[in-house]
């Protein structure tokens, strides 16, 4: 029997539900099925403030059955090959299944093995990731118990990440607590980027944080190796002028930002661009060669942050320009480039950047976002998890 669906979503976390339910809210007799085959539904960017200890692990997650809208069939499998030709999905249970049209959201792939001795040093002797629901616990483990002169390493890879200012928060949250408790720490920051942030505005209120905590801060390198027995890290240059070169640095903790990608089964299928990510329209958010292909959220091959705020904006505009196509009207719908990344610069401090894809700043509040702020820490620990679970995931905003 062939098994069959107008709409299929890759991918049940805050795009493909957010989607779903976005759909739904629109025509509720659209068929639709969503395929994954995860048992829980975790609201990630709370993990940051989990290692630094201001939040508790288990209001992170929930049955991935509590926020999946009651009209969508669940496929529980994954995708093993996409075969966008035949508007076919090959599943990881054997079955294939064909649809009319395809969303594409399944996320953003954590490498860690590409780290050598990372995956065996994840989650003891000082080795932490808020990146993991099991790890980012230890993260809090790590900070509280750094020797008073001790060594904080954190790590930033050069490729694309979710969250892209998550590899600092936890180091201003961390060094925020080391000053107030006395600790005399050494603070370094080793980045495959070549800035400390894209947007110019953020950036001068980020230099001065860096230079309150006196953090150390080094650009085009990454990560390869930890020697977890001699609680080193090797780094390797990555840039023109230091490129090939080694640095092996000590540590007492080390966070560590997994490099990340495309899912492989999306990186091997005919939707990707050179770089592997979905090849779609930044505006459209449409697949430049199947027309009946959408995707958004860290996937998209796009110019733009992986974040949750960028996912609420591009949402609708995929909604409305799917829904446009199925009724064979021209694909209306606008996606600027909208992205979010609440920056927390230590306890009770936050910088709320809010830009474009020409990292122009389109600010919510009025008033300047780039200094840091009481307020916005508020909205971060409290409101925003508050509004995903009851706001952004029903679809209602």
């Amino acid at each position: 029997m062939r098994i069959h669906h107008q709409i299929i979503i890759i991918g049940g976390g805050n795009a493909g539900i957010s989607v779903a339910s976005q759909l739904l809210r629109q025509d509720s007799n659209l068929d639709i099925a969503l395929i994954d085959a995860a048992e829980k539904h975790y609201y990630q960017p709370a993990w940051t403030l989990v290692g630094g200890g201001v939040f508790d692990i288990q209001k992170t997650v929930r049955d991935e059955a509590s926020v999946m809208p009651k009209k969508v069939t669940w496929i529980k499998a994954m995708v093993s090959e996409v075969q966008a030709e035949k508007n076919k999905l090959d599943l990881n249970n054997g079955q294939s299944i064909y649809y009319d049209y395809l969303i594409v959201c399944p996320g953003i792939q954590l490498n860690w093995s590409e780290i050598k001795g990372l995956e065996e040093s994840l989650g003891k002797n000082g080795v932490c990731s808020n990146y993991s629901f099991e790890t980012a616990p230890y993260t809090w483990e790590c900070v509280q118990s750094l020797p008073k002169n001790g060594k904080a390493v954190f790590t930033n890879p050069p490729t694309p990440v979710k969250c892209g200012g998550a590899p600092q928060k936890v180091m201003y949250m961390s060094s925020d607590y080391f000053k107030k408790h006395h600790k005399a720490a050494q603070v370094s920051f080793w980045s495959g980027g070549t800035r400390i942030f894209g947007v110019e505005k953020y950036e001068k209120t980020l230099k001065k944080v860096i230079q309150r905590y006196g953090i150390q801060t080094h650009f085009f390198v990454k990560l390869v190796e930890i020697e977890k027995k001699k609680k080193k890290a090797k780094f390797v240059g990555i840039g023109d002028s230091n490129k090939d070169q080694e640095y092996w640095v000590a540590y007492d903790m080390i966070h560590v930002t997994p490099p990340q990608s495309a899912p492989d089964f999306i990186r091997k299928s005919s939707l990707a661009n050179a770089a592997g990510w979905v090849e779609v329209n930044k505006h459209s958010l449409q697949h430049l060669r199947f027309p009946n292909v959408f995707s958004c959220g860290d996937v998209a091959g796009i110019p733009v942050s992986r974040t949750g705020a960028a996912i609420r904006k591009q949402a609708p505009v995929l909604v409305a320009n799917l829904l446009s196509l199925i009724k064979g009207e021209d694909l209306m719908a606008f996606y600027n480039g909208y992205s979010s990344c609440p920056i927390i610069t230590g306890y009770g401090k936050l910088v709320l950047a809010e830009f474009d894809y020409n990292n122009v700043p389109t600010e919510t509040f009025p008033f300047d976002q780039s200094k840091e702020r009481w307020s916005m820490y508020q909205l971060k620990t409290k409101i925003l998890p508050w509004l995903y679970w009851n706001e952004i995931l029903p679809g209602r905003m």
